[in-house]
């Protein structure tokens, strides 16, 4: 059935050959040439139609092809161009950081020495971070660490390269401080859920939200006048003899990434280092 079904097909497309080839050579008048012409014109119909039809699908095909090839690289160029908005981005911030950095660096009437941020305390809130110096840097425990925003912390630990710094917000950790304004003197103290905290003793001291806390120069570790934190609300203790103040830091520990070792000593009070006053 299917060969015969095949030889129908050809029959009819050798008919339809034999017809167009007399149309072409002229053959036939009269009668005979429209009985031609009426029987091929169908099958001319037809197979323009068809030929139309299949360009047009292969047109199409070949649009959709050049459409999605052109799509895919589109996305690819988008993506590179979007990858290099972001570290043109980074490096500006950058820039910007270590700018800030190195102006402070100048206006500090003392030496100081540069770190990058390597590694953070990975569990909870970050009490401390680790920077890429080291002995070979001569840096030595209890080096305070500040950003140009003011104080971070001190050095608490130094191995070959790199150092670990205990952050204003780990437990352990307290500087002797003072409110600007009203020179109330105070310990800033870290929190076990990563806050900070300013402790004084007179309850008339007068703290108010809003007072800046700077450290005092007392001891041998900080020199005077280091911004470190802002009074975000004062605790009412009663008849206690400490009273608290909850202080918002003036850096942010978890998105730190340069740092500023203080490696020299100075007498001189820095509020004014930091656009505070005396």
């Amino acid at each position: 059935m299917r060969l015969r079904r095949y030889a129908l097909l050809l029959l009819v497309l050798a008919a339809c050959l034999g017809l167009l080839t007399l149309q072409s050579r002229g053959a036939g008048t009269g009668r005979v040439a429209d009985f031609v012409s009426v029987v091929i014109t169908p099958f001319q119909l037809v197979v323009a139609k068809t030929h139309r039809a299949t360009v047009a699908v292969w047109q199409t095909y070949r649009d959709w092809k050049y459409a999605r090839e052109e799509t895919i690289t589109l996305r690819g160029d988008n993506e590179r161009l979007r990858v290099q908005a972001l570290e043109v981005a980074e490096v500006r911030e950058e820039n910007r950081r270590l700018r800030r950095a190195l102006e402070l660096r100048e206006r500090l009437p003392l030496s100081t020495l540069v770190g990058e941020v390597i590694g953070r305390e990975g569990t909870g809130w970050v009490r401390s971070l680790t920077i890429n110096r080291g002995l070979g840097d001569g840096l030595g425990t209890q080096t305070p660490v500040i950003v140009p925003e003011g104080l971070v912390g001190r050095v608490v630990r130094v191995r070959p390269g790199v150092a670990i710094v205990q952050l204003l917000n780990d437990p352990t950790s307290a500087v002797g401080a003072v409110v600007q304004r009203s020179r109330t003197v105070g310990i800033v103290e870290g929190e076990p859920g990563g806050a900070i905290r300013f402790k004084f003793m007179a309850r008339d001291s007068g703290v108010q939200r809003g007072d800046v806390i700077v450290t005092s120069g007392q001891g041998s570790v900080f020199p005077k006048g280091l911004p470190v934190g802002q009074v975000a609300s004062v605790e009412d203790k009663g008849s206690a003899l400490f009273h608290y103040a909850v202080l918002t830091p003036v850096a942010d520990f978890a998105r730190l990434e340069e740092v500023l070792l203080l490696t020299g000593r100075t007498e001189r009070d820095l509020a004014s280092v930091f656009g505070l006053g005396g």
